[in-house]
């Protein structure tokens, strides 16, 4: 295996937590790296190319579908605590039962769309981490239709919510995370790539079951981070159980993963090269890492070390998912008056942890009691270094797929995706140009055979956190097929 700088996240990680305090114990970029420094344990987690759950050879295993009668009418939510007034829409959650003998179950949220629902296309969002939830982040901090406010009691609307423009599920997955879970901890420690989009699969065919007017719907998977596994390894995986007429056939049209991790080696030397690029880091340091932090090789020098915990310091106490916010200073619960979704409050974590563990939320929500978390602790099974064969796949499929990236994210920045883009090789069939959102320029677009990459302009890691109107724009238009506004 050829893996670059892996020693350093360690360094990267501690530090991260003495000037980032977290209301659970790590972060959706925090699981990420963890999970690349096992990479380089005694038991590391099998890196074979991810070749899904069927090898196109026509042998399909069943897939278990429970009955589903009368649960629509149960998950529908009345209200959640706190909600302003005038809601528009209608909004479910609850679980699905991936394999009833284990006893495992996946817990989801679904929005409707205020208008026009029934011919407005199906979204499943998924976070990454991996084991973050899409709850915590997704939903209650990017592109859900609320917000947390900091009294950590009450909510605010999101204008720019993408239920607007399409119906969205939010999937805690895979079970230990969020309020999804089983009743055999043995679930737990099995948990990688191909058992979470066994069972996101799994937990599609019931949920359509479940709300069959869906089922013929056009339907497209979304995500962000570790989720740039999780997204193409879940459509590669519907693309070949759809071969299968005998169940649900997925109606499939496209992928969209922002701010993506998809393949190490470009993922790792992305961002120190964007540490350089924007100022984060010094000549001499930059000049060191690629000196001694040689590409090709497992064994580094001291001096590689040595480069990397200098490059750390230089950093400084930032925020490095988007380097250029203000950081969180008192992250205790306060009243006062509501949120903005203009203005991204950088304690957020905290007022969404405490709102979904109060007990009247967790029972509005169809919930086990729970303490709930954002993000769990996993020993990781099976992660590929790289998924670009995963993506070349889908795009061979004829399907959409997007990648997008928040410009101003230090941890899985801009770069890290063109590097790994530029590695496809893929002919550029429209040349790079701005986009526009509300009269300015939202980002960048450019077009390649087969696949759409897009900036959004001033946005971090979460790309919808910071910049909501831009998002809205942007997956507007990958939901329609167009690339971004030109004016």
């Amino acid at each position: 295996m050829k893996h670059l700088f892996l020693t350093s996240f360690l360094i990267l990680l501690s530090f991260h937590h003495l000037v980032f305090p977290i209301f659970c114990n790590s972060s959706q970029t925090d699981n990420l790296f963890k999970l690349l420094k096992s990479r380089k344990s005694q038991n590391p987690p099998n890196t074979e190319l991810w070749v899904g759950l069927d090898n196109d050879d026509g042998d399909f295993s069943p897939v278990y579908i429970g009955p589903q009668d009368g649960l629509k009418k149960a998950d529908k939510i009345n209200a959640l605590p706190g909600q302003p007034k005038g809601v528009d829409f209608d909004q479910y959650a609850g679980y699905i039962t991936i394999d009833p003998k284990p006893g495992r179950a996946l817990f989801y949220y679904f929005v409707e769309s205020p208008q026009n629902s029934a011919t407005k296309p199906l979204v499943l969002w998924l976070n990454g981490g991996p084991g973050c939830s899409s709850l915590g982040y997704g939903a209650m901090e990017e592109l859900g239709p609320f917000r947390v406010n900091s009294d950590g009691k009450t909510l605010f609307r999101n204008d720019y919510a993408w239920n607007s423009v399409a119906n969205v599920i939010f999937l805690e997955s895979p079970a230990g995370v969020g309020f999804s879970y089983s009743n055999t901890s043995s679930d737990y420690i099995k948990s990688g790539d191909t058992k979470t989009a066994e069972d996101s699969y799994t937990f599609l065919v019931n949920w359509l079951e479940r709300f069959p007017q869906y089922k013929n719907r056009d339907f497209f998977i979304a995500g962000e981070s570790y989720a740039g596994h999780y997204v193409p390894q879940l459509a590669h995986t519907i693309l070949s159980k759809n071969k299968n007429k005998n169940q649900t056939v997925i109606n499939l049209k496209g992928i969209a993963i922002g701010n993506a991790w998809i393949d190490d080696n470009t993922g790792q030397v992305g961002m120190y090269d964007y540490f350089w690029t924007h100022a984060l880091n010094s000549d001499e340091t930059n000049a060191g890492i690629h000196k001694y932090c040689n590409l090709v090789s497992d064994n580094f020098p001291s001096q590689c070390d040595d480069y990397q915990t200098r490059g750390d310091l230089e950093t400084g106490d930032i925020d490095i998912y988007n380097i250029y916010a203000p950081i969180c200073k008192n992250a205790k619960p306060k009243s006062g008056q509501s949120g903005s979704v203009h203005n991204f409050d950088p304690c957020s974590d905290y007022y969404v942890g405490t709102y979904l563990n109060l007990a009247e939320v967790q029972t509005a929500l169809h919930a086990k009691a729970t303490e709930w978390e954002a993000c769990s602790g996993y020993a990781w099974t099976d992660s590929p270094t790289t998924i670009l064969p995963t993506i070349n796949h889908l795009i061979s499929s004829g399907i959409s797929v997007w990648i997008y990236s928040g410009d101003i994210d230090g941890r899985v920045p801009v770069t890290t995706s063109r590097y790994a883009i530029n590695a496809l090789k893929l002919p550029v069939t429209t040349n790079w140009r701005p986009w526009y959102s509300d009269n300015e320029v939202g980002g960048y677009v450019v077009g390649y055979k087969g696949l759409t990459f897009a900036t959004v302009r001033g946005a971090g890691h979460e790309v919808p956190s910071y910049q909501p109107e831009r998002a809205l724009t942007m997956i507007s238009s990958f939901l329609t097929g167009k690339l971004p506004p030109m004016e």
